[in-house]
């Protein structure tokens, strides 16, 4: 019986950990990366490709990661710019992916970084 008892408050002792510290690591991102992303989105938003190139190499992204994956306030990074006029950007983002399809992105979809700001 002792065995029993030790055994089952490990493992409620185990599970409570973990359900205590998943909201933390999924909730919030660090504020450095937070701050890059909306280094990022401010970038693509100015319609300045210099800027954007220079903002995306000062983070060390790589463009097609950032057009595969960053969301600005609830729209990708390609539509985020094109939405506020920055035309070149969102060409040069959408150049960035070169022969990629819908399809490639939509399987990926759930490795999508989202900043608002």
């Amino acid at each position: 019986m002792n065995i029993k008892n030790t055994i089952t408050a490990t493992t409620t002792t185990t599970l409570l950990a973990l359900t205590m510290s998943a909201p933390v690591q999924a909730g919030n991102m660090p504020s450095y990366m937070e701050s890059a992303l909306i280094d990022v989105c401010k970038a693509a938003k100015s319609n300045n490709t210099i800027r954007f190139r220079n903002t995306v190499d000062s983070h060390r992204l790589k463009t097609q990661t950032v057009a595969l994956k960053v969301v600005c306030n609830g729209d990708n990074i390609a539509d985020f710019a094109a939405n506020n006029g920055a035309n070149k950007t969102a060409d040069h983002l959408n150049q960035s992916l070169g022969d990629i399809s819908i399809e490639d992105v939509a399987l990926n979809s759930n490795d999508k970084i989202y900043v608002n700001f």
